[in-house]
């Protein structure tokens, strides 16, 4: 009897350590997932070659670099405060071109700069990058880092 108990207290382990390892991999397969997704969703955001909604802007210059006269463009200078960028609303004018720069007080994920609604996405790395563009379409566009915590608002007049 005492060789049956052992026979069947070793089996019921099997069982346990075999639907464990099965959840144990569903976790992984979870978090591997997740992380996919994440890392998708960064690349996307900071992937400085994107940029352009056709009809939404023009210009837009995601390298930094221009062929245009920037002493025309209207210049906004971004900084930090209270945890969101500041100032988190601007007016500019449509069909006018748009320097925007953020200051050396903006660090993390706030660098990742998004107007989704005029395709604008721009990874600047430090002061000297600056965000180009020339809003076409008038309205109000809600701008924001790639992770959605900081957030303010752009004005096309």
């Amino acid at each position: 009897m005492e060789w049956v108990e052992d026979v069947d207290a070793e089996v019921k382990m099997n069982e346990i350590s075999e639907s464990s390892g099965i959840k144990i991999k569903k976790k992984y397969m979870y978090g591997l997932v997740i992380i996919i997704i994440i890392v998708a969703g960064f690349y996307f955001f900071n992937n400085s070659s994107a940029g352009v909604n056709g009809n939404a802007v023009n210009n837009v210059n995601v390298n930094g670099n221009t062929n245009t006269n920037s002493a025309d463009a209207q210049k906004i200078t971004l900084s930090m405060k209270n945890g969101n960028y500041y100032p988190n609303i601007i007016e500019v004018e449509s069909n006018k071109q748009v320097e925007i720069t953020l200051d050396n007080s903006i660090g993390g994920c706030y660098r990742s700069f998004t107007i989704r609604d005029l395709g604008i996405a721009k990874n600047s790395r430090s002061a000297e990058d600056k965000i180009i563009f020339t809003p076409t379409k008038k309205g109000t566009f809600r701008f924001a880092c790639s992770m959605g915590m900081g957030t303010g608002t752009i004005i096309v007049k």
